[in-house]
């Protein structure tokens, strides 16, 4: 029996469904998903396993045109090496989007040499003659070796599309054990978790201000014996004023933000979690490059 296997990265725009499109294609939820745009801050490995593949899938941050931070320009720089060093290229759009006909990433697709579908989401929410017309234009724009329209939120049309890029995936052996799903490990996804939480109650700044280390992690037991997980996390912000938003009135917003941090993480986790967060300041952190390399961002 001959075994497949490769890389294939997805890229696009923020907010198009990238994370979406991966966590319904593996199976699993690795990429924290927030309606706000820059979720994604990482690049993030799939693993899709069966007896004769291997699809590793990688998700990146979406691609920012105007770079306001040395954060911004790391992110980007992900999106840039899964140009360079993947097997398999899906970007990613969707209708109503709009790209000036001098957009950088036309001319980048254009010198991609290995094999690139153009993937168009949130057909749940469009007439098929507008996707259509949407696959018309990019095709005009980049030759695609496949276009496809698929709704991420739903996990329609995700089969069809694993089995386009089995067409194009090169036979080899797996790249990691079968049972592994990312190559990430626990402390990052919990540190994931949190940030997804502070996207979802915070406004404004703040969720792009924040980020969040795990100190320790720590599998132990309840006094009744049952299994407890004991975190301990510091999140960073930029300035004293946003540390005191976070804080909240008494305490009432750190609180609010670890007890949904913590039903999250329990259910990710299968598991009783004690979850301890405490607010640093780090001033202009997503300019720092020291820092940022401190923070993971590499």
């Amino acid at each position: 029996m001959t075994h497949k296997s490769g890389f294939v990265s997805i890229v696009g725009r923020p907010n198009v469904g990238k994370s979406t499109l991966m966590n319904a294609l593996v199976g699993e939820k690795l990429s924290i998903i927030t309606p706000k745009p820059q979720t994604t801050r990482h690049r993030i490995i799939g693993i899709v396993n069966e007896d004769d593949y291997q699809i590793v899938f990688s998700d990146t941050p979406g691609i920012i045109e105007d770079p306001g931070y040395k954060l911004q320009e790391l992110m980007n720089s992900f999106v840039e090496s899964a140009l360079e060093d993947s097997d398999l290229l899906l970007f990613m759009t969707q209708p109503n989007e709009v790209y000036a006909e001098d957009a950088p990433i036309i001319e980048q697709l254009k010198k991609v040499e290995i094999p690139k579908f153009l993937i168009v989401n949130k057909i749940d929410k469009s007439h098929q003659a507008q996707v259509q017309a949407l696959i018309d234009l990019w095709q005009s724009r980049v030759k695609f070796d496949e276009a496809l329209a698929v709704s991420a939120l739903h996990a329609a049309n995700t089969t069809a599309l694993i089995q386009l890029i089995l067409k194009y995936l090169p036979e080899g052996p797996p790249y990691y054990p079968k049972d592994q799903l990312t190559d990430r490990p626990e402390r990052f996804f919990v540190a994931e978790i949190i940030r997804e939480k502070i996207f979802e109650q915070f406004q404004q700044e703040i969720p792009y201000s924040t980020e969040v280390h795990v100190e320790s992690f720590k599998e132990t037991e309840t006094k009744s014996g049952e299994p407890l997980i004991r975190i301990h996390a510091f999140i960073y912000v930029e300035r004293e004023s946003q540390k005191a938003i976070m804080l909240g009135h008494q305490g009432k917003s750190i609180k609010q933000l670890g007890a949904a941090a913590r039903k999250a993480l329990e259910q990710w986790l299968e598991t009783k979690v004690f979850l301890d967060l405490h607010l640093k300041v780090r001033e202009k952190w997503r300019k720092d490059e020291q820092q940022l390399k401190r923070f993971g961002y590499k």
